[in-house]
């Protein structure tokens, strides 16, 4: 697998212990696994149609007056997310404050470099199209159909839909089928796992979040005074979601909130240990690095196994 020494995000350590993979393999062939792939080129700012259009699911804005007023801010943002928006990307109202911005999923792709990539949580396409770019193969779940056709219609536009393999699932389900399954010839070398934070107000720990989410100053001060738990993660505790995952594979890429407690990151390391580890061994390491945009800090991507800058030998 290909890594590159040059990361952009800054990074702390924290030690780990680690299992070894108890992972089987997909039977099913990929669509096309072929060369590599083609960014699409177009002056043009009127939307592209695809074999894959989902023009009809939701609406494609192209000014502040047509948007909703709790999605304008989002709107705002709009080439930060998709930077081919104007060509006729799609976003429903989940996708809308869940998707992650594009340079954000590109750094991550390129972290994330291998064969087979799982993106278990894909909602309308950001990470899977930039998966796509760097991994020959990216298998792409979400629950929601129309959530699953915009990701579709989105990849097509950025040219890279032959590359991901999307699927109509909830992971839970997936993961234990997959984990069900007999060994077969194709692993999933690198899971990435950006699962629901619990919606636009998960900075807030109350149940009423309208004035964290209208007001982005108050947001700020309650977050610094705040901490993130792994236990407010969906659909099951965020700690469990991971003990899941490790039995697929121990390259994992956990996309968090910016606030999360740092110390269950660390717990994560505690889960599921091998009775087969020495005393002798070497404890591994866990990498938190901090995505930026601009001065603001978005979130953190939490690097496991061999996607530990250092550590690329366990992959």
């Amino acid at each position: 697998m290909g890594k590159k020494t040059n990361l952009t995000g800054l990074s702390r350590f924290l030690p780990q212990d680690f299992i070894n993979p108890n992972a089987t393999s997909l039977s099913e062939k990929p669509q096309n696994q072929s060369g590599s792939t083609k960014k699409r080129k177009t002056d043009t700012h009127v939307p592209v149609r695809t074999k894959y259009d989902a023009t009809a699911l939701v609406p494609h804005y192209t000014t502040t007056h047509e948007v909703p007023e709790n999605l304008q801010k989002y709107f705002s943002q709009r080439k930060r997310y998709f930077s081919l928006y104007d060509q006729g990307c799609l976003l429903d109202e989940e996708g809308w404050y869940s998707v992650t911005p594009e340079n954000i999923a590109v750094q991550i792709a390129d972290r994330c470099r291998c064969d087979t990539i799982l993106d278990s949580f894909c909602g309308v396409g950001g990470n899977a199209i930039a998966f796509a770019k760097t991994c020959e193969h990216v298998i792409a779940l979400d629950i929601s159909p129309t959530r699953l056709a915009l990701a579709r219609h989105n990849a097509a536009i950025y040219g890279v839909a032959d590359r991901i393999e999307f699927i109509l699932a909830d992971y839970i389900s997936f993961a234990n089928a997959y984990l069900s399954r007999p060994h077969s010839t194709r692993n999933i070398d690198v899971v990435f796992l950006s699962p629901p934070w619990g919606g636009p107000g998960y900075i807030s720990p109350s149940e009423n979040h309208a004035s964290a989410d209208n007001n982005v100053d108050f947001q700020d001060e309650l977050e610094a005074h705040s901490q993130y738990s792994l236990s407010r993660i969906q659909p099951i505790h965020g700690a469990d979601l991971f003990r899941l995952t490790k039995r697929i594979s121990d390259n994992i890429a956990y996309f968090l909130p910016r606030n999360t407690d740092l110390n269950e990151i660390s717990a994560l390391g505690l889960l599921e240990k091998d009775e087969g580890v020495t005393p002798d061994d070497k404890p591994q390491m866990i990498e938190v690095e901090e995505e930026w945009m601009g001065s603001k800090l978005k979130a953190l991507t939490c690097y496991f196994g061999g996607l530990v800058a250092g550590q690329e030998h366990v992959f």
